[in-house]
């Protein structure tokens, strides 16, 4: 077992006087051998820097002032100053003040034993305390290992539920993406049908049509062939004319008469304009010519 040297008690005193007197009364005292200690020094001072100063490290401190007001006070400003300093403090009263003359040593020696003995009992009433300490500090150190093992593995799921959760949102924004062409595409599918819808309620309105192949119909009608398809398709979109219908290369009629009729009147105004269609355009916008003549 490792043997520790003395135990290192150092005593502050107020004045010159009172190291004297200290001094003197602790002479030919074997504090090593009665209680393994050793006295390294005796400090006159009222200054707390300097007691700060020289009593760190201390284990045990001894503050020897009088019994009195000031010795007192003096005494419990030290205590609060120094108590995180050193390992125990004591309060050792001089009775008697400074009067080197009616001061008896061994009143002296007697409170310093005293105060040596207390610092021994209390540390002694303290160990129960500090082992108590010590096994609830060792188990609070397996509690912070465990503490520690379940960090570990709560961060090893964490960084898992965080790529899961990245890959949820990768997936959630492909998802939102094609739920938006999808929309677009119900949107263009619903446009399609009202148009269809519009159709077929025109087709079902008139009477019985009949379909002939508009190209065909021309040729067989004018023996030439249908240059301008899409001017067909613009003459009748403008004039509506009731009972005939024109597109995707067809017109339709309630009879092949009224489908040629149709046809020759159409074929009259390209003659007209010469197959100038523009023009044709620019007079209809500016209203020049009334709709109501060209319908059948």
């Amino acid at each position: 077992m490792e043997v520790k040297g003395p135990i290192d008690v150092r005593i502050i005193v107020e004045g010159a006087s009172d190291v004297e007197n200290i001094s003197r009364a602790m002479q030919n005292i074997a504090l090593g051998a009665e209680y393994h200690i050793t006295i390294s020094s005796i400090i006159p001072t009222t200054n707390t820097e300097i007691a700060k100063k020289v009593t760190r490290g201390a284990d045990i401190i001894l503050i020897a002032t009088d019994v009195d007001a000031p010795g007192r006070e003096l005494a419990e400003k030290f205590t609060n100053i120094l108590k995180d300093e050193v390992g125990h403090i004591e309060r050792v009263k001089l009775p008697f003040g400074h009067d080197v003359e009616y001061l008896d040593p061994s009143i002296i020696r007697s409170e310093i034993k005293n105060a040596i003995i207390r610092s021994g009992l209390v540390s002694i009433a303290n160990i129960k305390k500090f082992r108590e300490r010590e096994l609830k500090l060792a188990g609070q150190e397996e509690e912070i290992k465990d503490l520690l093992l379940d960090l570990e593995k709560n961060s090893a799921l964490n960084e898992q539920l965080v790529s899961e959760n990245q890959h949820i949102q990768d997936e959630r924004e492909t998802v939102n993406k094609k739920i938006s062409e999808l929309n677009d595409e119900i949107r263009r599918i619903k446009q399609r049908y009202a148009a269809i819808k519009n159709e077929y309620e025109l087709l079902k309105n008139k009477n019985m049509f009949e379909t002939f192949h508009l190209t065909d119909l021309w040729k067989d009608t004018f023996n030439e062939d249908l240059v301008e398809e899409e001017h067909v398709y613009f003459i009748t979109n403008e004039f509506k004319p009731d009972n005939i219908i024109t597109g995707q290369g067809y017109i339709a009629a309630p009879n092949r008469k009224d489908a040629v009729d149709w046809l020759k009147i159409i074929r009259a105004v390209l003659i007209f304009y010469d197959s100038k269609i523009d023009v044709l355009k620019e007079e209809i916008d500016n209203e020049g010519i009334s709709s109501s003549l060209l319908k059948g």
